[in-house]
């Protein structure tokens, strides 16, 4: 039996309906035909799970002996930036401006994780670092691809007009900017509707979380508005600054030579 603590009991049933919902999850993707030039949509589900899988495992078995270590703390935190800026550039582009995309995960989740260390709100020793650090850094990776993906697409789409604002006399940079700022721009939109639906349609993670460990409501709820409008900081600057790298040339999807 579970406690009223948890969330959810860890027994085969759990297996069972996660088992299920990913297959479902791939099926529905598989029968939609949902894919793009570059992925197959129902298999990088299937991937996706199975491998989320292998990792929390792992994580959970190394997590303890890792907050115990300030320099494995540490080297945990640069893995999920290494990890996740991986991750945006090869879903960004196929070739090899990729590495750019590290430049908008740093410039956004970097200074919040400084100025939070440092203010003492977050210790550099202790288990509360990862979880705020893997909420920033996610935060960034999916503002970076979002807006990456959307600024190239909207390049391609409207070439025609990048190329007639030029002929008026903008620079390539700022004809870029004019057509693919609109498209970047809606990669705020999720963060945006979440924090203004916040107690109203969901509950997100955080608040729910200190909740179950046993925290008060109040608590819970500011911890919950940092995490939200900390998130807002971090994926307006992550969108800006790949907006200005693919403005400039630094990403695209030209095949590499």
């Amino acid at each position: 039996m579970a406690s009223n603590s948890s969330l959810l009991p860890v027994d085969k049933t759990l297996g069972f309906v996660l088992a299920a919902l990913l297959v479902v999850a791939a099926g529905v993707a598989a029968y939609a035909r949902l894919a793009d030039e570059h992925d197959d949509y129902a298999r990088g589900i299937a991937l996706a799970g199975l491998r989320a899988a292998v990792q929390l495992a792992v994580v959970a078995a190394l997590i303890g002996w890792v907050v115990k270590h300030q320099a494995a703390l540490l080297g945990f935190v640069a893995l999920m930036f290494a990890v996740a800026s991986r991750t945006a550039g090869r879903r960004i582009t196929r070739n090899r401006t990729w590495w750019w995309a590290a430049v908008p995960v740093a410039a956004g989740a970097l200074p919040v994780v400084v100025v939070l260390v440092l203010t003492g709100l977050v210790p550099i020793d202790g288990i509360a670092l990862i979880p705020v650090a893997g909420i920033l850094i996610g935060g960034a990776l999916t503002a970076t691809v979002l807006g990456g993906r959307r600024a190239l697409e909207e390049l391609k789409l409207r070439a025609g007009e990048v190329e007639a604002a030029m002929a008026l006399g903008f620079s390539d940079r700022d004809a870029r900017l004019e057509i693919a700022r609109p498209a970047a721009s809606g990669a705020l939109v999720p963060g945006l509707d979440q924090t203004r639906t916040v107690g109203l349609v969901t509950l997100p993670g955080a608040f729910v979380g200190m909740l179950l460990g046993g925290a008060s409501p109040v608590s819970a709820g500011a911890v919950q508005l940092f995490v939200l409008i900390a998130l807002m900081a971090v994926q307006a600057v992550a969108v800006s600054v790949v907006l200005e790298l693919v403005a400039r040339g630094r990403i695209t999807r030209v095949p590499a030579q």
